[in-house]
């Protein structure tokens, strides 16, 4: 039964094992995790000893603690995976799963197809799979098809259709590929056999179909049927050919998986191989990015239960580098020695070149940010490489509520905890050019006093006038030629210097333009939201809350009239009436009117 607490009430907790969730105020889950012990892995969390900052942050929005106590910590993994799968915690590690990977089907129907599907439903078939490769899962397919004459059409083939003759056969009939029970020409039970030869190759008893085979075609040789024992041995060869692909490791090792894992201080990087009847049927790696510092053993046990649930895996056997705790139904071991041991190497290989392959691209994707802003270094002819730019954007509409912004951009990316917005305290009216400079200098005055680093380039967006402006601040506080800085024209895309007479125009296929427009349209969006929330909150929040009878709707319609309160005080009366009626104009007057004298 679930149960909940306060965060002050976590020593409360029962000490038998279960599964917890972190609740914010607003009653959100916020994280959720499983412990043999609830109170005491709670408690770990609200230790003066956590010095890790994403626990710490957790904590502090931690208002309610749930918990549910189970039987076993299989159940406790159940729930838990269930959990975070449901309700997605900003906290924890979410294993990516929501791609669809494609199965096999084999129908439930007379005369079943066997087809490739990404929709599992168990009342239309029996399902094989999933498959992480379309590509391998088209290749299980091309060996049945080429092995036994499996149905491709649609066709309801009941009795009595078949009976009524009411289909023909189609060109799939013609060219070999199937015997057409359409018409009645193969029985079902012919039929059914083959199917349940296919369900052993896809179930990985490949050995059995093999031997099968064998069989047959010793029997059709003894016969003298030496075009029969030359189809088997054709179908033999085609099980060799497709057991090599599938990397046959050991028919004496069975049903087992295998997890390769390598563990960073910022993420874990996790092989998944299922192995049937020692052939190697799937394969899977993820990078999965830590949450917070929680205990990598536990960490990880649920990263594997996931992974299993997420293949439909059902052997009670894993082979795993790191000492994890298995769960009910499921031993995990770490081999030593042997071809185990051999199948774990592999695995880690395979975890250790996917780990270098994502370091490789992540490197070659920051290259490629460092062309853009050294291609913008060389075309404003920049002393330093532009890491950190800093752009200025002016909002007011018809004079009301005059705001700016100023967003950071850093490689060459949007640095948001470094966006500033900014209130106009000194300017009155629709003036830009004072207020680019009453912002630019407040911006650079304050990391002067500070002592903090100043961008290798300020973006003003404007033309002359309002880059003038921001230089005067510069001039102010003696930083004037210290700091580039460039204005960029919206209409024509010019870029201006100070003191130039003429605007430079960079190419507009460049990607240093297009850098720059990033910048230019990002501190312009930036600051229409923060003037469209200051001009919503004026309509909410004014003088006007001060008279009785004002409400909500008659705020909204004077001000989406007036735009401010100026223009209010200086309405008449007849002005206000014809929005609002005489009595609430009346009442809005006599308020304006003592205030005054007052």
């Amino acid at each position: 039964m679930e149960q909940r607490l306060s965060a002050s009430d976590y020593q409360q907790l029962p000490s038998e094992p279960g599964v917890y969730k972190f609740l914010n105020k607003s009653g959100h889950i916020i994280y959720v995790g499983k412990a043999k012990s609830i109170s005491k892995r709670v408690a770990s969390y609200f230790s003066k000893n956590v010095t890790n900052l994403k626990t710490k942050k957790l904590v502090q929005e931690i208002h309610y603690i749930e918990f549910v106590i189970v039987n076993s910590e299989f159940d406790a993994l159940l729930l838990e995976n269930n959990l975070i799968k449901e309700n997605k915690p900003k906290y924890n590690i979410l294993l990516k799963d929501d791609k669809t990977f494609p199965s096999i089907c084999i129908a439930k129907e007379r005369f079943p197809r066997i087809y490739a599907t990404r929709h599992i439903d168990p009342k239309i078939g029996e399902y094989f799979g999933p498959y992480t490769s379309v590509k391998a899962m088209n290749g299980v397919l091309d060996l049945i098809r080429k092995l036994y004459k499996i149905r491709t059409c649609t066709l309801n083939l009941t009795h009595n259709n078949i009976s009524r003759r009411k289909f023909k056969v189609c060109l799939e009939y013609h060219i070999g590929n199937c015997l057409g029970p359409c018409e009645g020409l193969q029985s079902e039970e012919d039929y059914l056999a083959d199917v349940h030869s296919a369900r052993k190759i896809l179930s990985g008893k490949i050995h059995i179909v093999k031997d099968e085979f064998k069989n047959r075609m010793s029997q059709a040789s003894s016969s003298l049927n030496f075009e029969v024992a030359q189809s088997y041995k054709e179908k033999i060869d085609l099980l060799d050919k497709f057991q090599i692909k599938s990397l046959v490791v050991n028919p004496n090792i069975g049903d087992i998986d295998v997890f390769g894992v390598i563990a960073t201080q910022t993420h874990y990087y996790v092989n998944y191989m299922q192995i049937s009847q020692g052939a190697i049927t799937l394969s899977e790696t993820k990078e999965i990015k830590k949450a917070i510092q929680d205990e990598d053993k536990e960490t990880l046990q649920s990263i594997l239960f996931g992974l299993r649930k997420q293949f439909s895996a059902k052997s009670t056997e894993a082979l795993c580098n790191q000492a994890i705790s298995g769960w009910d139904g499921l031993e995990i071991v770490q081999p030593k020695i042997g071809d185990k041991k051999k199948l774990l190497d592999l695995s880690i290989k395979n975890v250790q070149y996917h780990q270098h392959d994502l370091q490789v691209k992540k490197l070659k994707k920051q290259d490629r940010k460092n062309l853009v802003i050294e291609q913008l270094q060389s075309d404003l002819n920049l002393k330093e490489l532009p890491v950190q730019i800093e752009c200025f954007d002016n909002s007011n509409i018809q004079g009301t509520n005059p705001v700016a912004s100023m967003v950071c951009f850093k490689n060459g990316k949007p640095s948001k905890n470094d966006y500033r917005k900014y209130n106009i305290k000194t300017v009155v009216g629709p003036d830009d050019f004072s207020s680019m400079k009453e912002i630019v200098g407040r911006r650079y005055k304050r990391l002067q006093e500070e002592n903090l680093p100043f961008p290798q380039l300020i973006v003003i967006d404007g033309g002359k006038g309002q880059l003038n402006a921001a230089c005067e601040a510069l001039k102010e506080i003696n930083l004037y030629g210290e700091i580039p800085i460039i204005g960029i024209a919206k209409r024509l895309e010019e870029i201006y210097y100070p003191d130039d007479q003429f605007p430079l125009h960079i190419s507009k296929k460049s990607p240093s333009l297009k850098l720059l427009q990033h910048i230019r349209d990002e501190a312009h969006r930036f600051a229409i939201t923060f003037h469209r929330n200051k001009r919503s909150k004026g309509q909410t929040t004014s003088e006007l809350d001060n008279i009785s009878g004002i409400g909500t709707e008659t705020k909204k319609k004077l001000f989406t009239h007036f735009k401010s309160l100026t223009r209010m005080k200086q309405a008449s009366e007849d002005q206000l009436a014809s929005l609002i009626g005489h009595s609430k104009a009346q009442s809005i007057l006599q308020y304006f009117r003592q205030k005054k004298e007052g």
